[in-house]
């Protein structure tokens, strides 16, 4: 109602004509429509056009056209007089990206998606297809490989550091359970350097060990006394997963913990799920509250895009908490 719609599917509504009209002659719906940009917006449902269309401006897309030189002085014009420019992101269509990461054949990097307020939307590590190939294979002196994948250095701040994405060829404890190939995915709150001074040995012992509020553990989660990690942390385990209940692990969410205190969320996801290219989205048990301030998960979503041969491990319906 009170729109046209694009060949894309996408229809315009009568807010986004408005918006366009008040801008400049030079910006009109029918010029925005017949370029390929506009066809290009179509493709982007659910978000509004004067949005996605700053965002291509801001990008400095297809602005060798005299057109599009009117539009963005209009657009920014209206910004101005609106109060609105302080709520503009500099990102592209897929969110804010940052730096690529080698992972066996290929690369692993962070993306972070908002919504048009700007707002954290989900945090994903995506991992092309070349990735999951050349990965390096267990030996008698090593069966695990980690790879510090650093955040996006623009966009929203979601609370997460940094991500340390583990390669585990021949799985890990418990025997029997989680012994499968499998990446293991974890969110740090803390800082690289914090991560790495991680340990349960010598005087300090007791208190890195130290078991977590109750408020801090999601209801039917356990930490058990042998899943403390070196430069990693202590993990708790839900014990309803499928994978303890006699079939073979797939996926699952681990919460981590040093010193009492929450400091990484962990989606866990087999090679073998991976390559099946299924596309899962999970519900998250959630704790009464967290140890840091940040944008935490409702669920998560492990899938694949045929069409940019890429693998997503997400963090989605991110929720603020603040202490």
């Amino acid at each position: 109602m009170f729109g046209h719609t694009l060949s894309g599917g996408r229809q315009i509504k009568w807010a986004d004509r408005l918006f366009f009209s008040a801008v400049s002659p030079s910006c009109s719906l029918r010029f925005l429509l017949n370029q390929s940009e506009g066809r290009w917006l179509a493709g982007r449902p659910g978000r509004s056009l004067a949005t996605l269309w700053l965002r291509l401006l801001w990008r400095g897309k297809s602005m060798k056209s005299q057109g599009y030189y009117y539009c963005s002085v209009g657009l920014l014009q209206l910004l101005v007089l609106s109060g609105l420019a302080g709520g503009v992101q500099a990102g592209d269509e897929d969110g804010f990206t940052g730096a690529p990461v080698a992972v066996g054949n290929g690369a692993a990097w962070v993306v972070v998606t908002v919504d048009t307020l700007g707002e954290p939307e989900s945090v994903s590590v995506v991992m092309d297809s070349g990735a999951l190939t050349g990965l390096p294979e267990a030996t008698a002196e090593k069966s695990a490989w980690e790879f510090p994948i650093p955040m996006p250095e623009s966009g929203p701040r979601t609370g997460y550091d940094h991500v340390l994405l583990d390669w585990n060829p021949v799985g890990h404890m418990p025997e029997g359970v989680y012994s499968v190939a499998h990446f293991d995915v974890h969110f740090y709150m803390i800082n690289n350097a914090a991560r790495e001074a991680i340990t349960f040995h010598g005087e300090g012992r007791d208190r890195a060990m130290t078991a977590p509020d109750p408020q801090l553990l999601p209801a039917g989660y356990v930490v058990p006394p042998d899943a403390a990690v070196e430069r990693m942390g202590m993990h708790a385990l839900d014990p309803a997963g499928k994978e303890f209940q006699g079939e073979p692990f797939s996926h699952n969410f681990i919460y981590g913990y040093h010193n009492g205190e929450l400091m990484f969320v962990e989606p866990m996801v087999s090679l073998t799920f991976l390559q099946s290219l299924a596309d899962s989205t999970t519900p998250v048990k959630r704790p009464e509250r967290y140890s840091y301030p940040g944008w935490y998960p409702s669920a998560y979503r492990i899938g694949f895009d045929v069409e940019k041969g890429e693998y997503t491990i997400a963090l989605q319906g991110l929720q603020r908490f603040d202490e």
